[in-house]
Formats: structure tokens, sequence, C-alpha cells
């Protein structure tokens, strides 16, 4: 194929690939659910999942071989934008002065997952085997299997907070600020499983951690100092702030890479570290910027993570696994949620609302079981597995609240109190900035 041909079927592929995804996007919020799950169930039909069971010319003429790194490089660009865009609304000042209802739902709510994953794995090391896990799993496998179940998507669940009423109430404020704290556990457990000592980057791991530590370093002080000036200066244009700021994003995901990592932790870092507005909030423009070109190359993303995807293929124990994790999944996250909240003096429906919110994962999930994938984790057919699991507990969400809304809080009251006191309901406005949905 010529480069002229390649071009012409890569623009062919762009234009169906952005079609199907927001269409299903749109028949997604139509539904009631998140339109980023729409999109990622489309990107799963683009791959072998609907294309096998056509005849095999139908594939090759849509998404021919010549064109794959160029999905594949276009979803990674979107991939660094998006992480970008999370790591500069994760607000780190969760860390400190939480109350004691969201630092005890957050610790249930990763801690629990984490310890009853890595129990399923190794007490279902025969099942996985099957699934194409070695027999005698690495205790990197077991963690990173065990993360999975504890991640919760934050984007995600920053939708259906904002979608279903929630914002700016207890529920609402409690389950994100709890999903914020899981989320910097979650990511740190995640870099450590994915340092393998074979990276195939030729360092020894120790030269690689001293290097990481630097980088590190380097930009959370002189780094961040610079954006600081750049990002609150009068006299710099808008599209040049974001240009730097893209820049500074791709440079930092480039180096995590070069040091065996994937890209997904350098621009996280970077997002993290991007100061923000002299008031403490986000930059409305950056903000919008950002949104825009994650909303429109993601379903790069979504095509490439579906192209692993294959559920024509799972046999009657992939099949009982999805359903035996998928259970555990929910379950993991609404009970030991519930119950803290619950603990923490929020009333049953609150304290419900809670948990099921915790069990919101989606694009993060698939982020991670992404990476994991590409390290040699997990095999094909369990790739599947978790890819179904995590729409099919995003998608559980909306039910669930339903569900949840029709149960009476039994201390009788108008709506319960939370943690400090404050009416159910009355809590602060949760401090969530906009995200794709």
């Amino acid at each position: 194929m010529s480069p002229d041909e390649t071009i012409t079927h890569l623009i062919g592929a762009t234009a169906l690939i952005l079609t199907a995804a927001h269409g299903a996007g749109m028949l997604a919020r139509k539904l009631g659910q998140p339109s980023i799950v729409g999109q990622l169930m489309a990107g799963i039909a683009l791959g072998p999942s609907l294309l096998s069971q056509l005849p095999s010319s139908v594939g090759d003429t849509l998404f021919p071989a010549e064109i794959a790194p160029m999905l594949t490089a276009l979803g990674q660009v979107s991939l660094v934008l998006f992480l970008y865009f999370v790591g500069y609304e994760l607000d780190l000042g969760l860390l400190r002065g939480r109350s004691r209802a969201t630092l005890s739902i957050a610790v249930a709510g990763f801690v629990v997952p984490m310890v009853l994953g890595a129990g399923a794995a190794m007490l279902f090391a025969g099942t996985l085997h099957e699934l194409g896990l070695p027999e005698d799993m690495s205790v990197r496998s077991v963690v990173f299997l065990a993360v999975s179940l504890s991640i919760t998507a934050v984007p995600v669940l920053i939708v259906v907070v904002r979608e279903n009423g929630l914002a700016g109430t207890v529920p609402g404020v409690v389950a994100v600020s709890s999903a914020g704290l899981i989320d910097v556990v979650g990511w740190s457990v995640l870099l450590g499983t994915l340092m393998d000592d074979d990276d195939g980057s030729g360092m020894a791991l120790p030269v690689r951690l001293v290097l990481l530590a630097v980088l590190v370093a380097v930009m959370v002080w002189p780094a961040r100092l610079l954006l600081r000036r750049l990002v609150r200066s009068t006299g710099v244009s808008s599209a040049a702030r974001l240009s730097v700021l893209a820049a500074f994003a791709f440079t930092a995901a480039w180096a995590t890479s070069a040091l065996g990592l994937h890209v997904i932790f350098g621009a996280l870092l970077a997002g993290v570290v991007t100061p923000r507005e002299p008031d403490g909030t986000l930059s409305p423009d950056l903000v919008r910027s950002l949104d825009s070109i994650g909303s429109l190359l993601l379903p790069f993303f979504f095509v490439v993570s579906g192209r692993s995807v294959s559920i024509g293929s799972l046999d009657g124990t992939a099949i009982a696994v999805l359903l035996a994790v998928t259970v555990l999944a929910v379950f993991v996250k609404v009970v030991p949620g519930a119950l803290a909240a619950r603990m923490s003096g929020l009333d049953n429906r609150t304290s419900m609302t809670i948990g099921v919110l915790l069990s919101t994962r989606g694009l993060t999930e698939l982020i991670a079981l992404n990476a994991g994938h590409e390290a040699g984790l997990l095999s094909g057919p369990l790739y599947t597995v978790l890819v179904l699991m995590a729409i099919a507990t995003t998608l559980l969400t909306q039910p669930l609240l339903v569900l949840v809304r029709r149960i009476r809080a039994t201390d009788g009251t108008a709506g319960g109190h939370d943690a400090d006191g404050a009416p159910d309901g009355a809590g602060r406005a949760v401090g969530v900035g906009h995200k794709p949905a």
C-alpha cells in the first residue's frame, strides 16, 4: 500500500471511529448512562468482537494493518492528554484535613477490594490459568488483579454525580473526595506493579528508581515554579499557554516511558504539578481546551483497546469468571463503602449511595487494564473479562442508585447528618471540574 493510500485509509477510519463513538455516546446518554460508556462499547464493537463475525475483507478494508501504528499513536496521544487532565483536576488537598467519614470510606474502598482481590486471585489461580495466566502467578500479577478491583473511575463518577443531582450533597461530596484519595493510592500501587526488572530499557531497576526520583523532584520544584510563572502571566495568550503545557505533558510521558514505565504516569504527574489559578481554582480556558481535545481523541484509544477484546472467543470458564468477578467487584466497593459511611454517622440511604458511587469504574479501569495487558500481566481472555467487568459495573451504577432512592432512611429524619453534623444534602459544593463524559 502506497503512502497516499495509507493516509486515505486512515482518514476514512478516522471518520468511522468518530461517527461510531460519538453516536454511541449520544445513545448512551439517552439511556441514562454516561456517554463515555457508549464510546467504549463502540470501540469494542470496532474490534474483533464484531468484525470477526463479518467477512475478513470487511475488517481489512476498514482497518488495514498499515494504519494500525497510526491509530495506536493517536490513542497514546489522547491518553496522555486525558491523564494530564485527570492529574490537573486531582486535588491533593484531599490528603489534608479530610473528615473522618471521607478517610474511613477511602480506606475501606481501597483496602478491602485489594485484600479480597488478592485472596481471590490466589484461591482461584487454577481457573485463571485456564484463561492464560501462568500457573504460578507472580506477586506483580496478583497485586495488579487486586488493584483492578480497587479502582474507582473519578471522571465517570463526577459525571454520574452531576447528572443525578448529587453535586453539592453529602453523598456526592464524600464519594468524590473518597474516590480522589483512592485514586492517589491506586495509581501509586499501579506504578509499583508495572515497574519490572526486565523492561527492555537496558537500565537496572535501582538506576531507574533513582532517575524516577530525580524526574519527580525536577517536576515538583523547578518545573512547577516555571509553570506557575507561565500560568499566571497576563502577557501569554491562552493558545501559547496550552501549547507549552501540552508539551510539558508529552515530555513527562516520554520520560516515564523511557524509564520502562507507561506514558500514563508521566502524563498524570505532569497534571498534578501544573499550578492552578492563584485562588486555587482550575483554569477555565485550560479545562475547556483539554475537555474538547480529549472528547475528540479518546475514541481512538477505545478502538485500540477494543482490538484486544474478543467477546466471541470467551468460553464457559471465561463467562463464569466474568459473572463472578462482576459480582465481586460490586460487592467489594458497595458493602465496605456503605458500612464505613454508616459507621461514620451517615444515615442508611446516604451510606448506600456512597457505596454505589464508589463502584463506578469505566475509563480509569480501562486505562489500567490496558497498561497491565501491555506489560504482560493479563492474558487476552482475562483482559476481555476485566474490560467487560468494568463496563458492567459502570452500567449497574445508575440502576443501583435508582434502587437506593427507594430506600427510606431509617433514622426517621428528613435526611440524616453527615460526619461533621451537617444536614444530609447540605454539604459543601463538590469541588469537581468538568470531565469528559
